[in-house]
């Protein structure tokens, strides 16, 4: 069955005195807050650099690695290692490929744990392999770029 439409004659009386309140401008308020302004191409260099991690502890870094895909549950034989060094930005990386096997879960666990202590990590690549459709467990190749300083802030232009 239809339902009849209510009867509009004009304006409900309710929403009157609303669309008056919305039409009024607003007040000027009494102080305008000024934004910072935004760092200089030499301070973002800085906070840059501040983020890598340090090229003294790359060891200690494949170690966090190890001891969180130990706590993920994750099996972990060998990894690949290869180091670059960028002279433009006068950056070191460290790439590592590490072959894991474990739960999908686990494995996602990893990576963004990795992520998570390492903030100057990078996650290039993940891909996943299943023997059978039935197999709990994944085997998969997970590749991070470590991003690294040599210790001492490089030198301003």
């Amino acid at each position: 069955p239809a339902w009849p439409a209510p009867a509009r004659d004009g304006p409900a009386p309710a929403s009157a005195p609303r669309r008056a309140a919305a039409a009024r401008p607003l007040p000027v308020p009494a102080t305008l807050a000024v934004a910072a302004p935004p760092p200089s191409a030499n301070e973002n260099l800085a906070l840059f650099h501040e983020t890598l991690g340090e090229k003294r502890y790359a060891e200690q870094h494949v170690k966090v690695l190890f001891a969180l895909a130990a706590k993920a549950g994750l099996s972990l034989n060998q990894g690949e290692y290869k180091p670059g060094y960028d002279k433009a930005s006068r950056v070191s990386s460290y790439q590592i490929t590490l072959p894991v096997k474990g739960s999908y879960q686990a494995i996602w666990q990893f990576a963004l744990g990795a992520l998570r202590e390492l903030p100057f990590a990078a996650l290039d690549d993940i891909g996943f392999r299943r023997e059978n459709i039935g197999d709990a467990q994944v085997e998969a190749r997970v590749r991070f770029t470590l991003y690294l300083k040599d210790g001492a802030m490089p030198e301003q232009p």
